[in-house]
């Protein structure tokens, strides 16, 4: 059966270099870095105390003032991300109403859910008695809230779940929905990923498993994926969020048609809780899958968007992946986002990042790449370059070996 055509019609963000997309990209092409020290807690034994931190976020409008003060903060981000996300797909009030809201679904994970708020409860449970922890404890700590109160905002009544995969959050959350309107149980999804782990508990946690970088007097240059001296990654934070629609209902309606979602591939690594496999066997796999589901050949990628978070062992090993798929490296972009890596948050605004590519035609530099790996083989822009993207993949791995990525491409009618 010929599968239905997905298009993306809508994209909003939450970062540490704000919540307007046109200024985030602008960045990633000046190569700047979001990295900085962290003042929002109590760090200075830690190890690492640096990472991708939002300041001066408001959720404006987009959130009830009262139930912004409540939320965790990777709730905010969902709903913002969410509410932007719709504004660019034309889904004003009006729009919205026209929607057959039963065939309009939420699919929002996170890897962690709100561990603010499961710090900030332990610390009350301790000091004050279980008497004094909030009722909106259990609430606003599951992963699922932050798409649940968006869909009760929007009276959207079709698929509303979260999914969470650590770092493949984002992205297993977009394929997943893209596969309820190929199976008829949507017209339009919301989807993709967000995260809140910039505190004190989360910090501690990821340096004791030795996961992050050191480098505390050079925060800027900490994340620098495919370089010799690499020593770790650094945390980021933030959500990313798309309208996916199927290309009937999009053009029903008139609405903006960014790009082509083909399709999405996944897999396990089945190897170690928390390093990938060195071969690289399962990355290959997740990406041989997304291509045969986009019914695409390998030959047509140009860009990749990679995972590349900077960590010694992960780094080439997805190297080593592509490479067992993408026979001619040379002829192929890639690249490293670096806002800080957003785990639960990272695949959906890699996903943003691979459309802005695609509509502007040129790529944000890898930064830090000051002593390159040898044998790469791809190439790796340092400064933004020109792209005409015919097809491009974003990777997302996490923890427990789960991978997944995506297809994306230019619209053509």
């Amino acid at each position: 059966m010929k599968k239905k055509r997905i298009v993306i019609t809508g994209m909003g963000l939450v970062s540490c270099f704000g919540s307007d997309i046109n200024a985030f990209y602008s960045q990633l092409l000046a190569g700047k870095s979001g990295i900085s020290a962290i003042t929002e807690f109590p760090c200075e034994d830690f190890p690492t105390r640096f990472a991708g931190v939002i300041r001066d976020f408001d959720p404006g409008e987009y959130l009830e003032k009262k139930q912004a003060r409540r939320v965790d903060k990777f709730i905010s981000y969902s709903v913002v991300a969410g509410k932007k996300a719709l504004e660019q797909a034309g889904l004003n009030a009006e729009a919205l109403a026209s929607l057959k809201k039963e065939k309009c679904g939420v699919i929002i994970g996170s890897g962690m859910g709100g561990m603010s708020t499961f710090v900030d409860g332990v610390q009350t449970l301790l000091e004050k008695g279980y008497r004094r922890v909030t009722p909106f404890f259990v609430p606003f700590i599951i992963t699922n809230m932050g798409g649940a109160l968006l869909s009760m905002d929007l009276g959207f009544l079709g698929p509303n779940y979260s999914i969470s995969t650590a770092c493949a959050t984002a992205n297993n959350s977009i394929i997943a929905a893209a596969n309820h309107i190929r199976m008829g149980d949507a017209d339009l999804m919301i989807c993709g990923g967000a995260e809140a782990p910039i505190n004190s508990m989360s910090m501690a946690g990821f340096c004791a498993c030795k996961a992050l970088s050191q480098r505390n007097d050079t925060p800027e240059q900490a994340s620098r994926p495919w370089d010799k001296d690499r020593d770790g990654f650094v945390m980021g934070e933030g959500a990313g969020v798309l309208v996916l629609e199927s290309l009937e209902h999009a053009l029903a309606r008139g609405a903006p048609i960014l790009a082509e979602y083909l399709g999405g591939g996944i897999s396990c690594d089945s190897y170690n809780m928390t390093e990938p496999r060195p071969d690289g066997e399962g990355v290959a796999l997740c990406v041989r899958n997304a291509l045969a589901d986009g019914s695409i050949a390998a030959s047509s990628v140009n860009y990749i968007n990679a995972h590349a978070t900077s960590t010694p062992a992960g780094d080439m090993a997805e190297i080593c992946a592509l490479k067992k798929v993408f026979t001619e490296p040379e002829k192929i972009t890639i690249n490293a986002t670096m806002t800080g890596h957003g785990l639960g948050a990272a695949g959906g605004i890699e996903a943003i990042v691979t459309v802005k590519a695609i509509i502007d035609g040129i790529v944000h530099p890898t930064i830090n790449l000051q002593n390159p790996e040898p044998g790469l083989g791809f190439h790796i822009p340092i400064q933004a370059e020109k792209l005409a993207i015919t097809a491009a993949i974003s990777n997302s791995f996490g923890f427990g070996g789960h991978n997944a990525t995506i297809v994306l491409a230019p619209y053509k009618a």
